[in-house]
């Protein structure tokens, strides 16, 4: 069975045993996530914070990088068009965004047929969000979205860091202390 075929068939399955809810668009505890693409944080962050369906924004990338305006504009979002009040930018350790190998990145782009040309227009450390400790890049994450000129000053904006494995969460910036 294809990949494809398995979802569609445990779809199906969910929406025969799933009790429908309309829940509004707005995230319930106004707060927006930002976080790592990590399959050990599916199904597993939410709950560590206390976030159910409909409570938050949740926005998720490789190595939770504010690298660009994306993230940037979906926070702005998140906040003037769907009513957040607070950001949470969630790092975790053990990330493979740290000290990611951008040589063997490379190759793995060569092999799959990449062009070379292509490669050589960007700097793939940080084009993938590579970074050197994963506590650094949630302290310069949260630097940049309280720097954007796009963002309110008055929204906190807090840095946590997860453990993938037992779900204790450590503050490294308390957004309400540093308005």
């Amino acid at each position: 069975m294809m990949l494809l075929d398995d979802v569609l068939s445990n779809n199906e399955i969910f929406v025969e045993n799933f009790e429908p809810v309309d829940l509004p668009h707005g995230p319930q505890k106004k707060v927006t996530v930002v976080t790592c693409m990590d399959t050990r944080l599916v199904d597993f962050l939410e709950p560590a914070m206390g976030i159910g369906r409909g409570d938050a924004k949740v926005i998720k990338n490789a190595g939770n990088n504010v690298l660009d305006r994306d993230v940037e504009r979906s926070v702005a979002a998140s906040i003037f068009a769907l009513g957040s009040e607070e950001v949470m930018l969630v790092g975790h350790k053990d990330c493979g965004m740290a000290n990611s190998d951008i040589n063997k990145l490379k190759s793995n782009m060569l092999e799959r047929g990449i062009d070379p040309k292509e490669i050589e227009k960007v700097d793939l450390k940080e084009w993938i969000g590579a970074f050197e400790d994963e506590e650094s890049n949630v302290k310069n994450g949260v630097d940049k979205l309280k720097s954007s000129p796009l963002i309110p000053r008055d929204v906190p904006i807090h840095g946590l860091i997860i453990d993938p494995v037992d779900g204790s969460i450590e503050v490294l910036i308390n957004g309400y202390e540093n308005k």
